[in-house]
């Protein structure tokens, strides 16, 4: 039997409880719930409620009480869908070449960019590629991001991708986070493969992704649609041919040119990434859809580059999840809860929808119906600010943190801070 445990009590508890997965949402509707407290069983949240009536009614059941000072706010942990935390080696010289001008292309013309990362990768052990990896996730944890998605995709090769996979597990026991691993081998066509894009795919699909499957390595599988990597027609069938493996999938689409997201509706992915440049005609067709638009605030930060259409999104009935993107070259931030509030400012998102962008809105694009709200039967995920007032949260664009999260209804070290060096 599993311990039951009473938590609190809260002067807020924030349930995001009885919202729709798609299209606006409205502050009214946020269920909160003063002097609030949470029952868990185990893993699982058993109810929520005022604290002195979960007491009451649960007296002789509970075996364990955590008392907590009654100054905070408890909402569900936060989740990253989209990361590639996995990687050795810095960008700083691609983003000092930005600050002076020049485009994403002209750095990777100069030597930088993306395939510089994937040299400094393929060069790193897999157990330092992992420990880097891990204090990556510790610094999303010490955020509130208690799920995080992690993508492959510097290594570009069959070795090299398994290494990046197999780090990414092993970085997932040195965390309290829990880490969704994704195959982003088709990041782009490696500078050092001599044949086509194609024939790059086919190896994906013919020999590197049924290893990944037998190894149980990762369940999703990403492409990054572009004229600079996968023309629309290829990815879209090796999006397909992905899942007809038993993958999930998902794929990179309309950050510098539109037309991307054709191809990922057609493939039914779970979500859209980017979608900086989306078309108006675009926007109505995902919105039409189950597909999630993924928007990332920190790439457009990073890029100096305008921001997803956030609001366009909303009122055209999409359902929206907020990630990072945090990466070494276009994306450097890594603060998933400043960027949403950022985004918000810019894209005139309320709070109830930026808070549902980053927990179970963005917990159903990773097919996860399990979190992102405290309710019975849900993950026991949970994280309490040092305030009185939920509205702080977003207040603050970031620099108000956590001081105390649960993941898996345990109280975690609240990971460390991550050492850029």
């Amino acid at each position: 039997m599993n311990e039951l445990k009473l938590i609190g009590p809260f002067k807020q508890l924030l349930t995001l409880d009885g919202f729709t997965f798609k299209g606006p949402l409205q502050d009214n509707q946020l269920e909160v719930i003063n002097d609030g407290g949470i029952l868990v069983e185990g893993n699982i949240i058993r109810e929520t409620g005022k604290f002195k009536d979960l007491l009451v009614a649960y007296y002789n059941s509970i075996e364990s009480f955590e008392e907590i000072d009654s100054s905070y706010v408890l909402m569900p942990g936060f989740v990253d869908v989209h990361t590639h935390i996995c990687w050795a080696g810095s960008r700083a010289n691609d983003y000092a070449m930005r600050l002076q001008g020049m485009t994403y292309q002209e750095i990777a013309g100069h030597g930088g960019g993306i395939w510089h990362t994937v040299k400094c990768t393929r060069e790193m052990p897999v157990d330092t590629l992992a420990e880097l990896t891990a204090l990556r996730a510790n610094q999303l944890l010490h955020h509130g991001v208690t799920t995080i998605e992690v993508k492959s995709g510097y290594g570009l090769d069959y070795d090299n991708e398994i290494k990046m996979l197999e780090s990414i597990r092993k970085a997932a026991e040195a965390t309290d986070a829990e880490l969704i691993p994704t195959c982003l081998a088709a990041h782009i066509k490696p500078p050092d493969f001599s044949g086509t894009t194609d024939d790059y795919l086919k190896g994906l699909l013919h020999k590197l992704l049924p290893e990944v499957k037998k190894k149980n390595l990762s369940r999703r599988v990403d492409i990054y649609i572009d004229k600079r990597a996968f023309k629309p027609e290829e990815s879209q069938h090796f999006l397909k041919q992905a899942k007809k493996l038993g993958f999930e999938i998902t794929a990179h689409v309309d950050q510098f040119e539109p037309g991307g997201i054709k191809a990922a509706l057609e493939a039914r992915t779970l979500s859209a990434d980017h979608l900086e440049v989306i078309s108006e005609e675009s926007i109505k067709l995902l919105a039409g859809s189950k597909t999630v638009a993924v928007v990332l605030p920190g790439s457009s930060l990073g890029l100096g580059i305008k921001f997803a259409p956030a609001r366009k999104l909303l009122y055209a009935g999409a359902s929206l999840a907020i990630a990072s993107d945090w990466n070494p070259g276009s994306a450097p931030m890594g603060n998933l809860l400043a960027e949403a509030s950022i985004l918000g400012i810019y894209e005139k998102l309320n709070t109830a929808e930026i808070f549902a962008g980053i927990t179970f809105r963005a917990a159903h694009a990773l097919n996860l119906s399990d979190r992102g709200i405290l309710k019975t039967g849900m993950k026991a995920d949970f994280i309490a600010f040092p305030c009185s007032d939920f509205r702080d949260i977003l207040y603050y664009q970031g620099s108000l943190l956590p001081e105390i999260v649960w993941k898996n209804g345990k109280r975690t070290a609240n990971g460390d801070l991550v050492n850029h060096n």
